[in-house]
């Protein structure tokens, strides 16, 4: 059986590397946070371009509100404030197919476009074959945000204003987009996971990747979660509430309301 290794870091006696970087004299007080997060994860140097697109996807994907993942958080931490890793733990736990993670589904929509010797016609294929089947098109759709998202509108701008990118993911998002609109007769937004996933794209993250900077990301925002719940606590008030609404139906259809 061949022994496995790492690349990812090395110690010694007097010293530690990330890669093939010296922790100390290269990366403490040199490097910032995201330009030594993507050399771990990418296994290359950060360009400028590198930053500026995941600084801007980063940002978008760190707060979203009293989304399930936050409330998960602020009970998690009301029931065990002794544990604050728990709680964002918890919270990291919903970051998937429905919320914040969908962006990997649209990255695998996008990487078979910019394959395709035929773009028009996989875009087509894709899209209806998910209208036939009455499923979502992921990156596309917002139930607050029309008739487009100001999210992608703006982190699209960002990106198609980089000359250092070759442009093959945003062009297929808005080709995908475009046939979106053909096909269902109608506007349907780009949403920021369908942005993200063209950006995310554009520098070279695979699309099984790109949960993991949305997981990143949205670690801080659930520590910021922790953080008012400190000061403004709204756990007990969300655990009252849905106490009070949601009834217990006992046998021969009585309600009755729940023991706290």
């Amino acid at each position: 059986m061949t022994t496995p290794v790492t690349r990812l870091c090395a110690h010694d006696l007097t010293s530690m590397h990330y890669r093939d970087a010296n922790l100390v004299d290269d990366l403490i007080g040199e490097r910032t946070f995201a330009e030594v997060m993507f050399m771990q994860i990418m296994n290359r140097d950060a360009r400028p371009v590198d930053m500026r697109i995941v600084d801007a996807v980063m940002i978008t994907l760190m707060e979203h509100g009293m989304t399930p993942s936050a409330i998960a958080t602020r009970l998690i931490y009301m029931s065990a404030p002794e544990n604050l890793q728990g709680a964002v733990a918890s919270g990291l736990m919903a970051v998937g197919s429905q919320f914040v993670g969908t962006m990997e589904n649209c990255a695998t929509l996008l990487d078979r476009i910019v394959a395709s010797d035929d773009q028009e016609a996989t875009a087509r294929d894709i899209v209806q074959d998910v209208r036939a089947k009455r499923g979502h098109m992921p990156g596309f759709g917002h139930h607050l945000h029309k008739p487009d998202d100001p999210r992608a509108v703006k982190l699209l701008a960002v990106a198609e204003a980089e000359s250092e990118l070759a442009g093959d993911h945003l062009r297929a998002l808005r080709l995908l987009a475009k046939t979106v609109d053909a096909t269902y007769g109608r506007h349907i937004t780009i949403n920021a996971t369908g942005a993200v996933a063209a950006m995310l794209g554009e520098i070279g993250v695979p699309a099984k990747l790109m949960r993991g900077f949305a997981v990143i990301s949205r670690a801080a925002g659930l520590v910021s979660h922790i953080a008012e719940e400190q000061t403004d606590p709204s756990g007990r008030f969300i655990w009252d509430t849905i106490d009070q609404a949601i009834p217990y139906v006992g046998k021969g259809g009585s309600v009755h309301r729940q023991e706290g």
